[in-house]
């Protein structure tokens, strides 16, 4: 897997361009927002008093929070439809927005409807939450659920993720299926506006076992068809550069996996440091040939620090292909390529197999930290493409990344397809150079990996 297949031949020009159904899925959420408000809407009255107001808001804010709720589980199924053609950076991004959607619904509904029935009772908040969430029926179960979606809103905060490890946080949102479980059955015994109501009943459990229906699939059944159909293993473990190492797995019948250039699985490896109790993604860092798939990790956490102690024989667990960073982006014949760290791993299997005149400039702090360099410049003299890179100064000055810069290094920018990997911030300042530098937006592409 570290030679380049001289046999095979760059095709000339791109393939069709396939158009991302993202605006229909978003059109599709928003509709069924509206659905939930139009369902309240026809079931209120006239509102009287402030009691009346709260306890309305607070209803709405409920069947929002639930509806959210379902959004929210839906989008963390790993529906290929979502997980490819949108891209599996723009779903966790809605999937993001939606958890905060959903935590200020939940604060908003708690809030009012403990304040309306207070004013209504005339009775004191404190001694109002202490009623309902003893005497109510489910109400026990929607308060676990409660504090729970509230533990995963927590950790999510950016400045919480910084501080814990992906495996403590990967853990903890987990249960973000018990609590939408949870706090489910207390929206039909106590929802005014599905309670005796059976048509609004009917569509709840539509949306909400549709839902169920998805995981079930698509994130339990797939995957274990995949697992037992292709049978992985660890063939080899090789050190690329400091800290970065390629693992190179074996399988039966890899071609039936469709996997492509520029996407990634998640991965678990049993009998490695507890490497199977994380579901961690890793792109391919080579394109699949015969019955072998390729990763490059670096060493940044505690799954992927323990991939240097993997030995061959191990078993995998894999689950995609995901992503989508294809070559179905692309919308011309030039393509530039800006990887930066260990994001040149996907870029490098597109390097290989992109079609039409293909460029990589490759960002690191030093020569040693090049990872796959070697492959990188065999691809390039087999396909007459260019490689180049960007490395810190003696004295660790970075090289500046200007929208100048980037016009005087790549002639005809504007109409390249250019497509970027790599941490967050390097990729944001990126995308605002390219963008000055007259590269229309729906010609960058870039998934990050940062979760």
């Amino acid at each position: 897997m570290t030679t380049v297949d001289e046999r095979r031949t760059a095709p000339a020009v791109p393939v069709a361009t396939r158009r991302s159904p993202a605006g229909a899925v978003l059109t599709t959420l928003w509709a069924g927002a509206a659905a939930v408000v139009l369902l309240w809407w026809s079931d209120t009255g006239s509102v009287v008093g402030a009691a009346g107001w709260l306890t309305g808001a607070g209803r709405i804010a409920g069947l929002l929070c639930g509806y959210s709720c379902a959004v929210l589980v839906g989008l963390m199924a790993r529906v290929p439809l979502l997980e490819v053609r949108v891209g599996s950076d723009r779903v966790a991004r809605w999937h993001a927005m939606a958890g905060r959607y959903t935590v200020c619904l939940l604060v908003a509904h708690v809030v009012l409807i403990l304040t309306g029935y207070a004013a209504q009772d005339h009775a004191s908040v404190v001694h109002e939450t202490l009623d309902v969430v003893l005497n109510y029926p489910d109400m026990l179960k929607a308060t676990a659920g409660t504090v729970i979606l509230f533990a995963v809103g927590i950790t999510s905060v950016r400045a919480a993720r910084r501080r814990t490890s992906y495996e403590f946080w990967y853990y903890v949102h987990l249960l973000t299926y018990a609590a939408v479980f949870l706090a489910f059955f207390h929206q039909l015994t106590l929802g005014n506006d599905l309670n005796g109501k059976p048509v609004a009943t009917a569509f709840w459990y539509a949306l909400y076992l549709g839902v169920a229906a998805l995981v079930l699939w698509f994130r339990i059944l797939a995957p274990v068809r995949l697992n037992l159909r292709h049978r992985l293993r660890v063939q080899s473990v090789q050190q690329e550069a400091p800290g970065v190492f390629s693992v190179v797995v074996q399988g039966r019948r890899i071609g039936e996996l469709g996997a492509r250039a520029g996407q990634f699985f998640r991965w678990r490896f049993f009998g490695g440091d507890g490497m199977g109790w994380t579901s961690t993604p890793y792109s391919l860092s080579a394109p699949p040939r015969g019955d072998l798939l390729r990763i490059t990790v670096k060493a940044l956490g505690d799954h992927s620090a323990a991939v240097a102690l993997l030995r061959p024989g191990t078993r995998v667990w894999a689950e995609g292909p995901y992503g989508g960073l294809t070559a179905d982006r692309a919308s011309g014949h030039r393509t530039l390529l800006i990887a930066a760290g260990v994001g040149v791993t996907p870029l490098r299997a597109l390097f290989e197999t992109l079609p039409g005149e293909v460029t990589l400039l490759y960002r690191a702090r030093t020569a040693e930290d090049l990872a796959l360099g070697g492959e990188l410049e065999a691809v390039a003299r087999w396909r007459g493409a260019q490689v180049l890179y960007a490395l810190n100064g003696p004295r660790g000055e970075r090289p500046a990344l200007t929208a100048e810069s980037l016009r005087a290094t790549f002639p005809g920018l504007a109409g390249h397809d250019v497509y970027i990997c790599g941490p967050h911030g390097f990729a944001q300042e990126l995308y605002g150079a390219l963008r000055a530098a007259g590269v229309p937006d729906r010609r960058i592409h870039h998934e990050s990996f940062e979760l």
